[in-house]
């Protein structure tokens, strides 16, 4: 029912059945997305072996995602255990910004990755000199900035919206399509700029990675069979978490233009877009990269050999 008053919390509805089983469902993947992405920061920070600047960029691409996965799945889980779960306005439209942000960071650095691997195969020798210690700050700060600057015009317009009834968010955290919605009043400036700025976003960075990719296919299909292998290999897990990611965005904004979709299943979609690249990434990158591989054995034993030493010290 409709009101005069000027609404100040959000009722956040998502998924109306089967919660516990959600929770269950959602809590290990929420852990391993905190174990997996840590593990990856832990490694590079502290070991000296992983000072390339693509462990550089993934150390950055790990702390985004936990990011992303912080901002959402904490609250969504609560909304799990409880009959009614709400929200502030504020808290609200702080959470949709950082999520938009942090969603468009994380592609912005998947673009800086891509460019990595241009330049490592397509200049080896320049590859030291070109990606500098200064030229990594600086993409890394361009991506970060291009995030943070890109989400402001949906959120700036997003401010003032009056909300004065219904008050009930469709969705597991505060979209941007599913807030504005509940304004008492004309959103088609919203919708529009919303639309505008994510297509930008998912289209300049698409473009650029395919850019980056296709003048790697070139380079590599002049190499000898050998170097075409090698070279091909230390692309595919960037290309795979390229894939997801961007797949699992078309997904979602099909979803939310085919008025006829399950409102269920797009909620659905929804919140696996929001897990599944920050989950796979940690994975798909250790799985296939023998130097995360032995990063993670050496952690393992100077973990040990520190075990051994602390209960020789202290006596029992």
């Amino acid at each position: 029912m409709n009101t005069t008053e000027e609404i100040t919390l959000f009722i956040i509805e998502g998924f109306k059945e089967r919660k516990l089983i959600l929770f269950a469902i959602f809590l290990p993947m929420y852990v391993l997305i905190l174990v997996g992405n840590s593990m990856i920061i832990y490694l590079v920070r502290t070991d000296s072996k992983l000072n390339s600047p693509m462990y550089f960029f993934l150390h950055n691409l790990s702390f985004s995602d936990l990011i992303y996965t912080s901002t959402t799945v904490p609250n969504m889980l609560s909304g799990f255990l409880v009959e009614v779960k709400t929200i502030s306005k504020t808290g609200c439209l702080t959470q949709m910004y950082v999520f938009l942000s942090m969603g468009i960071t994380g592609r912005s650095l998947l673009t800086v990755m891509a460019f990595d691997r241009y330049v490592a195969i397509c200049n080896p020798l320049r590859y030291t000199s070109i990606m500098s210690r200064k030229v990594r700050y600086l993409l890394i700060c361009a991506s970060w900035v291009f995030g943070s600057f890109v989400t402001l015009p949906a959120f700036f317009l997003a401010l003032p919206l009056p909300f004065c009834g219904p008050n009930v968010i469709k969705h597991t955290f505060c979209d941007h399509t599913s807030v504005i919605r509940l304004a008492c009043t004309d959103i088609t400036r919203n919708s529009v700029v919303g639309l505008v700025f994510a297509l930008f976003s998912l289209l300049s960075t698409f473009l650029l990675i395919l850019t980056s990719y296709v003048l790697i296919g070139k380079a590599i299909s002049k190499m000898g069979s050998v170097e075409r292998k090698k070279a091909a290999a230390t692309c595919v897990s960037h290309l795979i978490v390229v894939t997801i990611s961007f797949v699992s965005a078309a997904c979602v904004y099909i979803s939310y233009r085919v008025p006829s979709f399950d409102p269920e299943v797009r909620l659905i979609i929804s919140v696996l877009y929001s897990v599944l690249t920050p989950l796979i990434n940690p994975f798909i990158y250790s799985l296939r990269n023998k130097e995360l591989q032995h990063a993670m054995k050496r952690a393992f034993c100077k973990y040990r050999a520190g075990s051994k030493t602390f209960r020789k010290t202290v006596p029992l």
